[in-house]
């Protein structure tokens, strides 16, 4: 089980890292003061759990929380905070649990015991399932979008742009990393720029040097397929 904790006093953040190194198996791989860092930080990387004060910079905690409660896989949330006032807040975004500073170590240790053996149902439950959710950017908000509705992507300097029948989003990876990301039975890295989606291919068009242009349903925009992916897509489209 990996985490993070989000705490910008450096006492708070040593003494909670003492209880959760002595008394779970929780792995904390790193931490942070401020909330922006965090946004950007769980775009790329997966944690189980994060524990989160709520008075941060940039992005306050419960803000934070309800911008990661709309991911497709969403982590534990553990408030940790000097103030009671903000419970009501904290439980609307549905967070596992909620702790007051200064820590009062029989109720961390309880809590943490209740969130190990949370995780282990819950992992049992989900161990099967393969979710069809991506998350993806779009005027700064993060948008849940059916992989199967994504027709193409295009490679932008470090980011990827994304494209559906009607929307454009971005997602912060290179356009190796997305394409690792997709389900490798639908989608296909036609050209170093573009990746495809091969379900919602309507005409493959022969093209200068022996290359091809896909054109897509429900849209004009055309895809090319370089000449070094010509074997393996002509093998995939049984050509």
């Amino acid at each position: 089980m990996k985490g993070i904790i989000v705490e910008d006093e450096f006492l708070a953040r040593e003494e909670l890292k003492y209880f959760i190194k002595n008394y779970s198996k929780i792995e904390i791989v790193d931490e942070f003061e401020d909330g922006l860092d965090v946004l950007k930080f769980i775009q790329k990387n997966e944690v189980d759990v994060i524990f989160l004060d709520i008075n941060i910079a940039s992005i306050d905690g419960v803000l934070l929380a309800k911008n990661i409660s709309k991911f497709s896989r969403k982590p534990y949330i553990v408030f940790i905070t000097a103030y009671r006032e903000h419970a009501v807040e904290a439980f609307e975004v549905e967070a596992f649990d909620y702790i007051l500073k200064p820590y009062d170590e029989p109720r961390i240790i309880s809590m943490l015991k209740k969130l190990e053996m949370t995780y282990k149902k819950d992992n049992e439950t989900t161990h099967n399932t393969i979710s069809n959710k991506i998350n993806l950017w779009k005027n700064d908000k993060i948008i849940v979008v059916n992989v199967d509705d994504i027709y193409y992507c295009v490679a932008k300097e470090r980011t990827t742009e994304v494209f559906t029948k009607d929307n454009e989003y971005t997602v912060n990876f290179s356009i190796s990393e997305f394409y690792n990301s997709l389900p490798s039975d639908k989608f296909f890295r036609s050209h170093r720029s573009y990746i495809v989606n091969i379900t919602k291919i309507k005409e493959i068009i022969p093209w200068f040097n022996n290359t091809y242009n896909l054109r897509l349903q429900d849209i004009t925009y055309e895809i090319p397929v370089s000449r070094s992916n010509i074997k393996e897509f002509k093998h995939i489209m049984n050509i």
